[in-house]
């Protein structure tokens, strides 16, 4: 049987970071005679090459290379490229990961659209999706489906195409060698087309390593000699240098790195300025985001001081995405959320009007000898179109999913000027949230991007607990509770694995309610069952002077799913001066006990000398180690006991609780 797919997977000294890797290209659904995988090893010493010629020997569809060390992945991919046999071939790195039925669907989308070049959507750890998978494409263009933001090798190849077209890396290549030669197969493929719909590849990113200002521009200068081969002149090409003039010319004169730190700052300085004067003219400023127009404008006037000053002047801005309210709505959890750009003292940008209803901006310090024409400094267009994008994120596996929002553009004054603020809502719905599919039981952060408008930005949804009531939502009738981290971060919890730990999630939501003798302590829960829950009891443990624990049994009161949470309510006798069983002036930890598992809970309580009882935010503490007796600390002694007792005791947690 033909080969129809060739898995090329340059490798060097990866450690245990491969065996994910590893993992996933030999367990997928496509019949192994149908694809091979190849490995293309750069002098490896720490064992990884043992381990693939074993797996080589017992796998026929498995090839191992043994090239002499470069130091650069790129050769290897142009080897594994020459002897590759698949009718397409996929390229990765040693750290990424597939889909189990990526290959299989990959190839089958390939040979629908009769495409040269195929990009399956990518996953990465905390980066949401590219645009360009906002929806499958048959034929997409290069710019205006944004592929310029896909630009690593992590993409489907029709191998004769590669051919043909005698396609290969830059050996040993710097840190563009990747982009020149995605873009050079970009503007020759006749057919390019985009799998959106599936998660194809988890990628692993890797940060960028420390490079000469004077290489870099040697590299960007062949890069866009690309370019000027293969594109006639006009507003395509235009719009690919300015791509390139934002992301590896102007970015790098910003950030933290260069307002704080000297070094190489004149170098690159220096090197990027020749480049512009000769390569980038003014009229690309157009395509450009307004506070890298006046970037540009600097960097052509030669300002470095007036530069340092403006990426001073940008650190610290940040996205503030604020939670007005939260609503369950036909089992779908419902956000309103108002989302704004302030600066780093947290103030709001303040735009300048301009005109019958136009806006200026302006940088946020004087500049000497700058400043920006009325056509380059107006945002009233881009402004207008504003918007946000709301994502979940898994915490364990970082797998990520767009959910439906409605927004508007709201404008306010300001003092003298204009702030803009996007209001909307996001809906989450457990049964579609994942590609049309249920969302994965676990708990899911809840991000929001915004885009468009004068700067572009992502955070974390935030706001004081509104609503911890859990349902049990859509179709499937599955458990789905809101909580918040430490931090205020909204986030949802689908599945809670147990009664307990869905009261934990919700639980710095707790109140306290003095009376003469005693205090109430009142806990969310977020769902009762129908049943009433098992038996509970609080138990509060002094955090420092001695082991005094106070425990009461706790009521359970059930609310309204979804409108209205239940009450954990304990009465708790008190005391000013120490006696036990009485709470006491001092610092408590409190845990639930179910069934004789403490589970800690995500608060502390406080009083005073004077008797005064407060919730205090804190995390979840850990329930204290047992007091064993004499015979037992010395049997725990014995080698392999411990790990024997640690072992019994995950297996309790895991299976047994809840």
């Amino acid at each position: 049987m033909d080969v129809k797919v060739s898995v090329v997977v340059p490798v060097r000294n990866p450690g245990e970071g491969a065996d994910a890797c590893i993992r996933s290209v030999l367990d997928q659904s496509m019949a192994p005679e149908e694809y091979e995988v190849i490995f293309a090893d750069d002098g490896s010493d720490d064992g990884i090459q043992q381990r693939l010629d074993a797996i080589a020997a017992v796998r026929s569809n498995v090839k191992v290379l043994h090239l002499t060390p470069t130091g650069s992945p790129m050769r290897g991919r142009n080897v594994g490229l020459m002897v590759a046999r698949g009718e397409y071939v996929y390229l990765m790195n040693q750290t990424d990961r597939l889909e189990r039925t990526a290959l299989a669907a990959m190839y089958r989308r390939a040979v629908e659209t009769e495409a040269d070049i195929l990009v399956g959507r990518l996953a990465g750890d905390r980066r949401p999706p590219a645009p360009a998978f906002e929806a499958d494409r048959e034929r997409a263009d290069v710019v205006k489906d944004r592929l310029l933001g896909l630009l690593t090798p992590h993409k489907l190849y029709r191998r004769a195409f590669l051919d043909a077209e005698a396609l290969n890396f830059t050996d040993p290549g710097g840190l563009l060698a990747e982009q020149a030669f995605v873009v050079r197969a970009y503007l020759r493929a006749k057919i390019i087309s985009i799998l959106a719909g599936q998660i194809c590849c988890h990628v692993e990113e890797v940060p960028e390593p420390p490079c000469d200002p004077y290489d870099w521009v040697a590299e960007l200068r062949e890069l866009l000699d690309i370019i000027d081969d293969e594109v006639p002149e006009g507003r395509q090409r235009d719009r690919m240098y300015a791509h390139w003039f934002r992301t590896a010319v102007l970015r790098r004169l910003g950030g933290t790195g260069f307002a704080t730190s000297s070094a190489d700052r004149a170098a690159t300085f220096t090197t990027l300025r020749e480049l512009v004067v000769r390569r980038f003219p003014p009229r690309l400023d157009v395509h450009l985001p307004v506070h890298l127009r006046a970037r540009a404008a600097l960097l052509r006037a030669g300002r470095l001081d007036q530069l340092i000053v403006l990426a001073a002047a940008m650190r610290g801005v940040h996205l503030q995405a604020d939670l007005r309210e939260v609503v369950w709505e036909d089992g779908a959890f419902t956000m309103g959320l108002t989302v704004e750009i302030m600066r780093a003292d947290g103030s709001p940008i303040r735009f300048v009007p301009y005109g019958q209803d136009g806006l200026l901006w302006e940088p946020p310090v004087p500049l000497d000898g700058l400043r920006l024409p009325p056509e380059l400094a107006d945002i009233s267009q881009v402004a207008a179109r504003a918007r946000f994008e709301v994502y979940v994120r898994h915490e364990e596996s970082g797998l990520i999913h767009f959910l439906p929002v409605r927004c508007s553009v709201v404008r306010c004054r300001h003092r003298n000027g204009v702030r803009l603020q996007v209001t909307g809502t996001a809906r989450l719905d457990a049964d579609s949230a994942a590609l049309g599919g249920p969302l994965p039981a676990g708990l899911w952060e809840i991000h929001v991007r915004m885009l468009s408008g004068p700067h572009q930005a992502r955070t974390r949804v935030t706001g004081m607990p509104l609503n911890c009531t859990g349902t049990l939502a859509g179709h499937s009738r599955r458990l789905i509770v809101p909580w918040w981290s430490d931090r205020g971060e909204l986030g949802v919890c689908v599945e809670p694995r147990s009664f307990p730990e869905s009261i934990v999630l919700v639980s710095p939501g707790t109140t306290v309610t003095r009376q003469r003798k005693h205090v109430f302590v009142v806990v969310p829960v977020p769902y009762v069952p129908p049943s009433g829950g098992p038996p509970a009891e609080l138990v509060l443990c002094q955090t420092s002077g001695g082991e005094r624990e106070v425990s009461a049994p706790a009521l359970v009161e059930p609310g309204v799913p979804g409108e209205l949470a239940g009450r954990l309510i304990a009465k708790i006798p008190t005391r000013l001066l120490h006696r036990d069983g009485y709470l006491s002036p001092g610092s408590w930890a409190p845990y639930l006990r179910v069934d004789g598992v403490d589970v800690g809970l995500r608060f502390r309580i406080e009083m005073s000398r004077g008797g005064r009882v407060e919730v205090r935010g804190a995390a979840a503490a850990r329930p204290p180690e047992p007091w064993y007796p004499l015979l037992k600390r010395i049997a725990l002694r014995v080698p392999g006991a411990r790990g024997a007792v640690r072992a019994t005791r995950a297996v309790r947690r895991r299976y047994l609780t809840g």
